[in-house]
């Protein structure tokens, strides 16, 4: 028996584009996602997140599902197009304290209101203030019941894919435009956790999708400096690297006056974990948009088995990452808020039970090397819209089916559910 400590927090996670539908409920404003799924060849085969699973409608039975699995608390995203309206948050926080299941809001999964970007978006300084102002409205709704809150999911993914390679929302291809829009966006987690502070907030959270970079000395630490520093050293060591300060002067100007708003103290790191990087030193190369500057760099072809998103499946690289968190920005508690993979379709998926038993146990060794992590989070709870891909990469522990929308727990479900009862895993 591979046991974890008493009051580790099991949970699953979801985001509110990918599953709630109902995008004209209850006075919900459009967001970039609707705007993006919308614009001809943006997503595959035009699919949008309109109906998406109708959780908005049908979350009465993701719950028992969630309670039918002894997930111990549930990470969700709160959409800020529902602000005028948030009585839907009002009734999933109370189904799941019915059910003894601990909400776990995080405020910002890339639904940016389609009005702020029209006012520049996260290339405006001026939307890290109105995330403020929604963190604090938030939680004046839901602080009483909700204790756990997260600023941000991503950051990375909302500046580079959204505004360098533009695979994401908004769509934007500008080196400039993208690393203003990172330097935003921790703007707004710091303001956000003044603000959630300020009404009273017990926990507060980032989440970082965190990848560690294999390869070639100089490349690697370039990468790793775009990926991972860039947002690890302003929110805990209140700097920018000085080469990712550098290399980010090559391109914009930043204001680093914000950092001591950015670095106010969170009570955990998330880290979404899902592959590792390979990079080699490449003259011939152009480097990857998503990488502003990386040049001279190319991405080797992932090692051994891969996932549905054709991501290597590498467990030790989530080992290292929770080592290398513990050991570069101490006393940092970590929480994996993100982990799990897309497999092929069917009930039967022997491929997500090795994936997630591997990786389960690639975070209890971290944590006999001294990672303070406090819990993990499985992606996902429900096969959803994995946005630019549509609904063609189902990462769900319980299967949708898109035609009916019926749920069938998976295998994987049901294993996991035993790994939550007993606390660990069969020796």
């Amino acid at each position: 028996m591979i046991s974890f400590p008493r009051g580790f927090l099991w949970g699953a996670a979801t985001a509110s584009y990918q599953i709630e539908g109902a995008v004209h409920a209850d006075g919900r404003v459009p967001s970039i996602w609707d705007t993006f799924s919308h614009t001809p060849g943006m997503v595959a085969d035009g699919h949008t997140g309109d109906v998406a699973c109708d959780h908005y409608n049908r979350y009465l039975e993701d719950v028992e599902i969630m309670a039918e699995l002894g997930l111990k608390a549930y990470r969700f995203s709160i959409a800020w197009p529902r602000l005028a309206d948030l009585s839907f948050y009002d009734r999933l926080v109370d189904a799941l304290l019915d059910r003894g299941i601990a909400p776990v809001a995080t405020l910002y999964h890339w639904d940016l209101p389609q009005a702020l970007q029209d006012a520049g978006g996260w290339a405006n300084r001026d939307t890290a203030y109105r995330f403020a102002d929604y963190a604090a409205a938030a939680h004046k709704r839901l602080g009483d019941r909700v204790t756990t809150w997260t600023t941000l999911n991503e950051p990375w993914v909302s500046a580079f894919v959204g505004h360098a390679s533009g695979r994401h929302a908004p769509g934007v291809t500008d080196p400039a435009a993208a690393f203003t829009a990172a330097h935003h966006l921790m703007l707004a987690h710091g303001l956000g956790v003044r603000a959630l502070r300020a009404g009273g907030a017990e926990s507060v959270s980032l989440t970082l999708n965190l990848t560690p970079i294999l390869g070639d000395d100089e490349p690697a630490r370039l990468i790793d400096g775009l990926a991972n520093r860039i947002f690890l050293d302003p929110v805990l060591r209140g700097e920018y690297p000085a080469d990712v300060l550098a290399h980010v002067e090559r391109f914009t100007e930043v204001d680093l006056d914000d950092l001591p708003t950015i670095a106010q103290p969170i009570d955990v790191l998330g880290v979404n974990y899902y592959t590792v990087n390979r990079v080699v030193a490449d003259p011939s190369s152009g480097g990857n948009p998503e990488y502003p500057g990386s040049e001279g760099i190319a991405w080797e072809d992932p090692r051994g088995p891969v996932t549905e998103m054709d991501w290597e499946i590498n467990p030790a690289g989530l080992e290292d990452l929770l080592v290398r968190l513990s050991r570069d920005y101490p006393g940092t508690p970590l929480m994996i808020t993100e982990n799990g993979a897309a497999m092929p379709d069917g009930v039967a998926d022997p491929g997500r039970i090795s994936y997630l038993d591997a990786h389960f146990r690639a975070a209890r060794s971290a944590m006999e090397r001294g990672a303070d992590l406090r819990g993990y989070f499985v992606w996902s709870l429900l096969d959803n819209f994995e946005w630019a891909r549509g609904y063609h990469k189902r990462f769900g522990l319980v299967r949708v089916d898109y035609e009916t929308l019926e749920r069938t727990p998976r295998d994987s479900a049901r294993w996991y559910r035993e790994v939550i009862a007993r606390n660990g895993l069969a020796g």
